[in-house]
């Protein structure tokens, strides 16, 4: 194999890559994924980086992303851990494709597509919307952390939404509601609709779960504003169109503005990929499991439209996510390049 992986992933860490800023990790996945022997890549019209090994008729797409969310985490070892902005989501996992790939070779009647997408983190999903149309896969793998030995079914959707509001002024011993207590009235009815939704359920794959991201107004002298961002992780269950429909019944004055919308989305279990996996984890010395999340991916975008088997798969803890505490364990990265390789040479059989 003619990269080191442990030194592509500190490479790719030490790069940085902010969703819309992620042309300098996509230049060096290009660089690196071109001297795997037989591998063409180049940056695609989206600013993805994009690595082909093979000319079977058979696509496999293992698609993960470059983009990072904001906050600088210096790049360090520390024994077999690895911190860094990224290293759990997602270039821990896109740095497994690059070198599964490259461990597996070519193999007979399969093409491996390796796309590390941009904006993945962003409402845009840019890089996962620009190829969705492209490529037919006859089974697609989902870049993002869940354990070596686990592999993930399903992600909840998604719906941010934001409301503004705008009140003549009057003195604060008046009897009307200002525009900042209309926003909280409105973020009350947004959480009681999902208890009512809920019907006392716990927190689970299949309850609507809301979150305030953002709360804040002002006052020019002459009227006050007030803005209202919320979210919603949405299960299997629940009707986006459902819910967008009863949003407007939450306020009686003011403006709903709805930011990104995704569906949720569960993938097969039955399926010779998902199998795969399963062998391969045992292998490698591992008790397979299944997680569903309660986040997104670029899965929700993907999965819908190509329809093949899928799942997500990637070394990480995800409840590092987002955090001040990313590192990954360079002993599991190494753990979850075997077991890809394996799956992938497998599928080739």
């Amino acid at each position: 194999m003619p990269i080191n992986p442990e030194a592509l992933l500190q490479e790719m860490l030490e790069t940085p890559s902010l969703s819309g800023q992620e042309r300098a990790v996509a230049e060096l996945l290009v660089r690196r994924m071109g001297e795997i022997p037989g591998m063409r890549a180049w940056r695609d019209e989206a600013g993805n980086a994009v690595g082909v090994l093979g000319d079977g008729p058979e696509d496999i797409v293992l698609l993960g992303h470059m983009d990072t969310v904001p906050g600088d985490i210096p790049v360090r070892r520390e024994g077999d851990l690895l911190r860094g902005r990224g290293a759990v989501d997602a270039k821990g996992p896109l740095a497994t494709f690059v070198s599964a790939v490259a461990q597996a070779g070519p193999q007979p009647g399969k093409r491996f597509v390796i796309i590390g997408a941009v904006e993945e983190e962003a409402p845009s999903s840019a890089g996962a919307r620009h190829i969705v149309g492209r490529y037919r896969p006859a089974a697609a793998i989902i870049g993002e952390p869940s354990d070596w030995d686990r592999i993930t079914l399903g992600y909840k959707g998604s719906l941010v939404a934001q409301y503004t509001v705008a009140r003549a002024g009057e003195h604060s011993s008046g009897p009307n509601a200002n525009a900042a207590e209309k926003a909280v009235d409105f973020w009350i009815r947004a959480r009681d609709y999902a208890a009512s939704w809920n019907g006392g359920q716990p927190r689970s794959f299949a309850t609507l779960d809301p979150a305030l991201r953002a709360i804040w107004s002002e006052d020019d002298g002459l009227f006050n504003h007030a803005t209202a961002l919320i979210s919603y992780r949405v299960p299997l269950e629940c009707s986006l169109a459902e819910l967008k429909g009863a949003m407007p019944t939450w306020f009686d004055e003011g403006q709903l503005t709805i930011v990104s919308a995704e569906e949720p989305f569960k993938a097969e279990r039955n399926t010779a990929l998902v199998r795969a996996f399963l062998e391969a984890i045992r292998q490698e010395g591992g008790k397979p499991r299944f997680a569903l999340k309660h986040g997104t991916s670029d899965m929700n975008i993907v999965g819908p439209a190509w329809g093949c088997p899928m799942l997500a798969y990637g070394p990480g803890d995800s409840n590092l996510d987002h955090t001040p505490h990313e590192h990954i364990s360079l002993a599991e990265y190494r753990r979850a390049i075997a077991v890809l390789s394996r799956v992938l040479v497998s599928l080739a059989q």
